[in-house]
C-alpha cells in the first residue's frame, strides 16, 4: 500500500549516489505489488434486465424495429403498428 509523503527533506548529495536508492525503491515497489485479482462474475436482477432491454429497445432506429417485425418480433410488430397509424393520422 502507497502511503503519503509527509517530511521531504533536501539533500546536497550527488545524483549518482541517488541512483541505488532509486533502484531499491523500485524492486520494493514491484516486490510489493498486489497479485492480479479475477474478475468478479456480476449477475444482474429481472428489473435490471428489463431496464437495459427498455433503454436498448427506445435507442432502437425504424429500420431495425421493421427488421425485426419482419422476422416475426411481436413487440416490434406492435410498435411499427403504432408507427404506422400515427404517420396515418398526421
Amino acid at each position: 500500500m502507497v502511503s503519503p509523503v509527509s517530511h521531504i527533506s533536501h539533500s546536497a548529495a550527488p545524483a549518482a549516489a541517488a541512483k541505488p536508492r532509486e533502484a531499491q525503491a523500485e524492486t520494493k515497489a514491484e516486490a510489493s505489488a498486489p497479485a492480479p485479482v479475477a474478475p468478479t462474475k456480476v449477475t444482474l436482477s429481472a428489473a435490471a434486465q428489463a431496464a437495459a432491454a427498455a433503454v436498448k429497445e427506445a435507442a432502437e432506429t425504424p429500420a431495425q424495429t421493421a427488421q425485426e417485425a419482419a422476422h416475426g418480433d411481436v413487440q416490434a410488430k406492435r410498435l411499427a403498428a403504432r408507427e404506422a397509424e400515427k404517420a396515418y393520422k398526421a
